[in-house]
């Protein structure tokens, strides 16, 4: 037997040499896989030379499987099987019923837009496996960068230098609302005046520069000197700060669903910017499964 060529075995070879091994002769297998002998003998003499194996033992009056023929029996057949279910895999892939969808959030899209797109999606698209990780802007925009997530969902605007690479979609606004500590104010809607003296706090600028800037301006146009006490890069640990009676925070409206004791939230009388949440993805990012998620997400917008 002579040594392997570095060719791979043809399906049509495996399926006639599973043909043979079951009948153990290469007459009835011809005649089952509707062909003549000698090209049978022919095309397992060729995989054996492919292989580098003798697969059957042959003799005048029988043959029989070689410990050789004997594996290849389900690795063949497990080759084969795949084979078969590949035109239905690649079609998945290629309509998006099938694949791999990795998101990225910041922590006030799991308060309000996330968990109800994500339900109808895993409804549509069954067949996906979502991949999720919270991450603040600044981080996600590095990885939509370096292509290490599909999509991700964070506050705009976008950078400059990153505007030719992405696209960028709208999904939601909402009002901010002041989360006080418990007795500080009275029930119901509040001005910010009524904070004087209060500490902020806020996420670091670099996290997301045009909220933290309007943010701030919203203290300044109440005629209160801002003071940042403590800074924070998740919503549930500015919250929960506030539950400590570390000081005050402008938050979106959403994050109201989010319960601490000690915390109340109040609706602003004062003129306050909208938050706005968005989805951005690449340009060159083609993938049918995060089509499908991105159409989802009109519905939403």
């Amino acid at each position: 037997m002579t040594s392997p060529d570095h060719k791979f075995p043809e399906l049509r070879q495996l399926r006639y040499f599973l043909a043979v091994a079951e009948e153990l002769h290469f007459g009835r297998a011809a005649q089952r896989l509707h062909m003549t002998q000698p090209p049978l003998s022919q095309a397992i003499q060729a995989l054996e030379q492919t292989l580098g194996a003798t697969l059957f033992i042959r003799s005048t009056r029988q043959i029989s499987l070689t410990a050789a023929g004997n594996a290849l029996i389900p690795e063949a057949q497990k080759l084969l099987q795949q084979a078969q279910h590949l035109p239905e895999l690649m079609q998945g892939y290629a309509t998006g019923t099938l694949g791999k969808l990795t998101l990225a959030f910041v922590s006030i899209a799991d308060y309000s837009v996330l968990p109800p797109l994500l339900r109808q999606y895993r409804t549509q698209s069954p067949g996906i496996r979502i991949a999720l990780c919270e991450a603040t802007t600044d981080i996600q925009l590095q990885a939509l960068e370096a292509g290490e997530i599909d999509a991700g969902f964070l506050i705009p605007p976008l950078p400059e230098h990153l505007q030719t690479d992405l696209h960028y979609r709208k999904i939601l606004n909402e009002a901010l609302i002041l989360a006080a500590p418990e007795q500080l104010l009275p029930p119901g809607p509040v001005q910010l005046a009524q904070c004087a003296g209060q500490e902020i706090i806020l996420f670091p600028r670099r996290i997301a520069p045009a909220l933290h800037d309007a943010i701030l301006s919203c203290f300044a146009q109440a005629g209160l000197t801002p003071v940042i006490g403590q800074e924070a890069i998740q919503m549930q640990t500015i919250v929960g700060l506030v539950s400590a009676g570390m000081g005050i925070a402008l938050v979106p409206q959403s994050v109201a669903n989010l319960k601490r004791p000690g915390v109340v939230y109040h609706t602003l009388l004062d003129d306050v910017p909208q938050v706005e949440i968005g989805i951005a993805w690449r340009k060159d990012n083609h993938s049918a499964a995060l089509a499908a998620f991105l159409q989802l997400s009109l519905s939403f917008a």
